[in-house]
This record gives C-alpha cells, structure tokens and sequence, in this order.
C-alpha cells in the first residue's frame, strides 16, 4: 500500500516510486507538452532499488504515481554469510537478514555500521556509515 499519490510531473530526480510493485529511485523526468489543449507527458526514467535495473515510461502529467513510506535506519553488521548478512538495528537492538547487494561485497565488512531503508517492509542495504 502507498503512503501517498503524487502526480507524475512531481517525479523529480531522488523521489523513490512504485513502479509495478518494485521501489525505484527517479533518475530524470523529462516533460513535453503536445499542442495548444494537449497535457503535459512525462518520460520518466527510473532505478530498482533492490535490482539496479533502469526502467523508462510514459504517464501523463495528471496522472498519479505511488511514493511508498520509507524508514531510514542504522545498523551494525553482526556477521557476513555468503549472499545475506545479519544486522543489528541500534534503535531497537532487534536483529535483522538483509540480503547483500552486489556492488557493496567488497566495501563492508563484519562490526561496521550501514544505513539499511525499510520499504514497504522490505529491507534493504544502502550504504555504509
């Protein structure tokens, strides 16, 4: 469930929208009008967040867009097994599996902090403190 609507002219670059279900960072937004009485339409382009794949669509400047609720957290790495890696969340000391993203393998190591985002409760790794 969305937290919020936005239309797609307020797209703007570092917005984070749910394109077909999947989070994804707006990397450019690019408005054309058609003619004298036509709407504005928007060429979006977009980044998964949880598989760096870029998406490109087109919606029309009055339709809506979902921005999910975003939770920013701090963690610290427990320990690094293969592919996941357990956490510690430093506000509520609850422990946490988070999947590793490929290109952060070689820059964390174990007893360091990250920021992990929770995003329609799923958590995923964003970079390290």
């Amino acid at each position: 469930m969305a937290y919020k609507l936005i239309y797609a002219t307020e797209a703007k670059p570092g917005v984070i929208v749910l394109i077909d279900q999947i989070p994804c960072m707006v990397k450019s937004n690019n408005l054309s009008k058609t003619g004298k009485h036509g709407h504005v339409k928007c060429r979006i382009e977009a980044l998964g967040l949880k598989d760096n794949k870029k998406r490109v669509f087109l919606k029309g400047g009055h339709e809506k867009l979902e921005a999910p609720r975003i939770d920013k957290n701090k963690g610290q790495i427990l320990s690094i097994q293969g592919e996941t890696i357990s956490l510690m969340d430093l506000r509520n000391f609850e422990t946490i599996e988070i999947d590793l993203p490929e290109e952060l393998k070689e820059k964390i190591h174990e007893e360091e902090q990250i920021e992990y985002w929770t995003i329609e409760g799923k958590n995923i790794l964003r970079k390290k403190i």
